[in-house]
C-alpha cells in the first residue's frame, strides 16, 4: 500500500463545505438528481453537511480522502467529521464504498494488494497514515467488529480477554474482572457466566457477535467501527445488537456502516448518505429521514432509490 500526497490537496480546509439546496414540502429539489446524475458522470459534487455535523467536536477526521484499489478509484475526495460521543452511520447503496471507508480507519485496507491512498485521516488529532504510525498501536484505539460473527476457536473467557494477553497481560483477577466488564457491557453476562470455559463456537450467532462486540470494548478504545453487525443475524438477535449499540453509546463513540434504513434511523445520532465514493449529505438522523435537503437523499431512505 501506498500513501501518496498530491500538491493540490495541500492548502485544503479541514472542514466539509456545505453545498445549499432548497428543500420543499414535498421533498423536491430544484433540480431533481442533480447531485446523483453528477457524480454518475465522474463529477465530485459537494456534500451536503448539515451545521449540526460542523458543530460538533470530532473524534475522526477525514480530510480530501482518496482510495484506489489498483487503477479503480473507490472513496472520492471525502472530507468529514465523525462527532465523539455519538452514533454515526453510514448507509448507501452496495459498492458505494462504505465498507472500504470504515475499514481506512483502522487501516485494514493495508491488507489489500495495490491499494493506494491519499488524503488524511486522523484520530484525536493524531494522523493515522503518518509514515511513523505503528499500525498494530493504531488498531489497538480501535474496536472492530465485522458482518459475520468471528470468535476464535477458544473460550469465551479467552475470546474476550485476548486483546489484553497480546497486549502483555497476565494477572487473572485483572483479566476476570475485565471479562466480566465487557460482557455486562455487550448485555450477554448472565447468558454466558455459567460457561466463560466452554468454546465460544457453541453460541448462537446473535451471542457470537455479543461475545465479539465484549472483545471490541475490553481494552477500552477510543472508537467502535462495527461493518453491518447485525447482516448474518435473525431479527430477534438484531434487536438485541441494536439495544446494546445504544447502549455502549453512552461510553463509545460508534462508527456503523448498515444497508438497514430502519436500523440506521433506530440505532444513529447522525447519518451520511454515500453514492460511488462520495458523501451525498451528511447531517442529525431525524434530519436525514424526515427532512432531507436533497430528493436523493429522501428518495433512497424512504426506498425510491438505490
Amino acid at each position: 500500500m501506498t500513501n501518496e500526497t498530491d500538491s493540490t490537496h495541500t492548502a485544503v480546509s479541514t472542514q466539509p463545505v456545505i453545498r445549499s439546496v432548497a428543500y420543499t414540502p414535498n421533498g423536491g429539489t430544484d433540480q431533481a438528481y442533480e447531485v446523483i446524475d453528477a457524480i454518475r458522470r465522474g463529477e465530485n459534487p459537494l456534500p451536503t453537511v448539515h451545521p449540526e455535523v460542523l458543530a460538533a467536536e470530532s473524534v475522526i477526521d477525514i480530510e480530501k480522502f482518496n482510495l484506489w484499489y489498483t487503477e479503480t478509484q473507490a472513496i472520492h475526495d471525502i472530507s468529514m467529521k465523525i462527532p465523539r460521543g455519538a452514533v454515526t452511520a453510514l448507509i448507501g447503496p452496495s459498492g458505494c464504498g462504505k465498507s472500504t471507508l470504515l475499514r481506512s480507519i483502522n487501516r485494514m485496507n493495508d491488507l489489500v494488494e495495490g491499494v493506494r491512498v491519499e488524503g488524511g485521516i486522523s484520530l484525536n488529532d493524531s494522523p493515522i497514515y503518518a509514515p511513523s504510525v505503528d499500525v498494530i498501536s493504531l488498531r489497538k484505539r480501535l474496536g472492530m467488529v465485522f458482518q459475520k460473527p468471528n470468535p476464535f476457536p477458544m473460550s469465551i473467557f479467552e475470546n474476550v480477554v485476548y486483546p489484553l494477553r497480546i497486549d502483555g497481560e497476565r494477572r487473572k483477577e485483572v483479566l476476570e474482572e475485565a471479562c466480566e466488564k465487557s460482557l455486562r457491557s455487550a448485555a450477554i453476562w448472565d447468558e454466558v457466566k455459567d460457561r466463560l470455559k466452554k468454546s465460544a463456537l457453541g453460541l448462537s450467532g446473535g451471542q457470537q457477535q455479543r461475545v465479539c462486540i465484549a472483545r471490541a470494548i475490553v481494552a477500552d478504545p477510543e472508537v467502535l467501527l462495527l461493518d453491518e453487525p447485525c447482516s448474518a443475524l435473525d431479527p430477534v438477535a438484531t434487536l438485541k445488537i441494536e439495544e446494546l449499540i445504544s447502549q455502549i453509546s453512552e461510553r463509545y463513540t460508534v462508527l456503523i456502516v448498515t444497508h438497514n434504513m430502519q436500523q440506521a434511523a433506530r440505532v444513529s445520532d447522525f447519518t451520511a448518505f454515500m453514492y460511488l465514493g462520495r458523501i451525498v449529505e451528511y447531517g442529525p438522523t431525524a434530519t436525514l429521514f424526515q427532512t432531507p435537503a436533497l430528493i436523493e437523499t429522501e428518495h433512497y431512505v424512504s426506498g425510491r432509490f438505490g
